[in-house]
């Protein structure tokens, strides 16, 4: 067995994540690819130093405790230059993965279906070209022309990078295949129609072990950090009868490669064509608020329009890994919050609930009504406005009336913004959308 340790670089950047926190994210990375690190510590980094990232001292001081536990990689969470990694694998003598490297590793042992293997190959190549300075270290030989492999006077870097750059050609034009195949599914499934349900959340969030709860599927849904590299579409039954279909897509994390982002923007396609989006949170993790933030940050960078981001369900996952009293104020938390679902994707607590919402969003039943409002309730008019579909208005000395339809969403958002304001004349349920 590899003998790995894991350093997080604290650069004490002001959205920083809390170093503790970090390193413990580093070592499940480091899991979630079959090794078992015999230690990882946080390294305080107040100024990044340009040939070796760390000091003189910290170098020396880390070089010693590598060559005492026989230390044979050390993962760095934490971009590194080319020219850092070849450095600190002079001086310590020992192979060394930065953050986009280990993440690749991880994505290259999971991908599965032909999209995903082709994507995670394009990305490392692009990483990969950046790295040649690190792999070899004779570029001021040269190899004779054959042809074939150069023309005379080659250098095997350029060589090297030649060949890169004729494999990456390559998989850029079968990718542009599968994902032409892709669309004419697509545009097979909206024939049909039925709407897609997306989960999105933070990697090992829950996301797979609540898309096999919901449709009795067997995806791939263990406790470690990208489990799910691949979309996986199934039906999904409402509680009226109805279908939709429902996506598994690949979790979010901070600081993913901006190669791996442009490479799985085709796979997270379906999230920008999902009628809904599912935001699945793990809300046992201390850090669940900076991951929150760092899914909806991907999902703008993604262009996921800000309508359908705030008309997310957020399902407030893996209760039953909290005490009872905090497990009671999550669920007091989703009563106030009309987009929240409390639940457990592994007992099915609360999963009855987020189909009926998920019901609700994609097939919304409609209310006739009939509304009064004083003279001093402009804003409460305004929304109404903004938000329903107003029918017919009349204005007298008593204030106004408004015949509006709206989904009964929009009637309790509305109620729970503005109170008792308004009195209900009439009030009659239309059929479902």
């Amino acid at each position: 067995m590899t003998r790995v340790f894991v350093l997080h670089v604290d650069l004490r950047a002001p959205d920083s994540p809390e170093p503790g926190a970090a390193l413990e994210e580093a070592l499940s990375l480091t899991r979630a690819i079959g090794l078992d690190p015999v230690g990882g510590v946080v390294v305080p980094l107040p100024k990044p130093h340009a040939g070796m990232l760390f000091g003189a001292g910290k170098v020396a001081e880390l070089k010693a405790r590598f060559a005492e536990e026989d230390v044979e990689l050390v993962i760095v969470n934490g971009p590194l230059s080319p020219v850092q990694q070849r450095n600190l694998e002079r001086e310590w003598k020992v192979k060394i993965l930065d953050r986009t490297g280990l993440i690749l590793e991880i994505f290259g042992e999971r991908a599965q279906t032909r999209e995903g293997v082709l994507q995670v190959e394009l990305a490392h190549l692009n990483y990969q070209k950046t790295r040649l300075v690190r792999s070899w270290t004779h570029l001021e030989r040269q190899r004779g022309g054959l042809g074939f492999v150069g023309g005379p006077g080659e250098t095997q870097i350029e060589a090297d990078r030649r060949m890169i750059d004729e494999r990456i050609t390559r998989i850029r034009r079968q990718l542009a295949k599968v994902v032409k195949t892709r669309t004419l599914h697509r545009a097979a499934r909206k024939r049909v129609p039925y709407p897609i349900v997306a989960l999105v959340g933070y990697t090992n969030a829950g996301k797979s072990t609540l898309f096999n709860r919901l449709t009795d599927a067997t995806v791939l849904a263990e406790d470690m950090l990208f489990a799910t590299l691949d979309p996986t579409m199934r039906q999904l039954a409402l509680p009226s009868g109805r279908t939709a279909i429902i996506s598994d897509t690949v979790g979010f994390i901070s600081d993913l490669p901006t190669q791996l982002v442009a490479a799985f923007r085709a796979t997270l396609e379906e999230v920008l064509e999902a009628d809904l989006i599912v935001h699945v949170r793990d809300i046992s993790h201390p850090e669940t608020e900076a991951q929150a933030a760092e899914v909806m940050a991907v999902l703008e960078d993604l262009g996921v329009p800000s309508e359908k981001r705030e008309g997310m369900v957020v399902a407030l996952n893996k209760i039953d890994r909290l005490d009872a009293e905090a497990a009671a104020a999550v669920e007091a938390q989703a009563g106030r919050d009309l987009d929240a679902i409390a639940l457990s994707a592994v007992t099915g607590q609360g999963c009855g609930a987020l189909l009926r919402e998920i019901e609700a969003r994609i097939f919304p039943r409609r209310l006739a009504l009939s509304l009064h409002l004083g003279h001093g309730d402009g804003q409460a008019v305004a929304w109404l406005y903004r938000h329903a579909d107003v029918r017919e208005r009349e204005d007298d000395e008593h204030g106004t009336r408004l015949d509006i339809e709206m989904t009964e969403k929009e009637f309790f958002q509305f109620r729970k913004e503005f109170g008792e304001k308004a009195e209900v004349l009439r009030r009659e349920a239309l059929a479902a959308q």
